[in-house]
């Protein structure tokens, strides 16, 4: 599959840490084989720069933030799982769409967007 999109990732890590590796390691591993260039990423060590982490939020990790396209999305751990990884990503999301599921639908007698629209001029 074929991204169409640009993708924006930082990913934080607390030094040369075996989980913070392991993490880097797998993460050029699928940017490599899904992503094919689509993608800028930024690599922030949390002990040399403790305030990016802090403006951004992180509280532990490593942690994978993906910034574009929306919606921000965040993994935290060595994203040894890779499925997680493309899902959180929407990747595998893009993927099944295209293979015709269609997760927007409401089941059948649910509303799809319950509290908008429910109002009554």
């Amino acid at each position: 599959m074929t991204p169409r999109k640009t993708y924006i990732l930082k990913l934080y890590v607390a030094g040369n840490t075996p989980n913070s590796m392991r993490a880097l390691k797998t993460l050029r591993n699928i940017l490599e084989t899904e992503f094919r260039g689509v993608y800028a990423l930024k690599v922030i060590d949390v002990l040399k720069n403790p305030q990016l982490a802090e403006e951004d939020k992180i509280l532990a990790t490593p942690t994978l933030a993906k910034i574009l396209p929306p919606p921000v999305r965040r993994i935290i751990g060595d994203l040894s799982d890779r499925e997680r990884v493309l899902i959180g990503l929407d990747l595998l999301y893009d993927e099944l769409s295209e293979e015709g599921f269609d997760f927007d639908e409401a089941p059948p007698g649910e509303d799809p967007d319950p509290g908008e629209g429910d109002e009554t001029p």
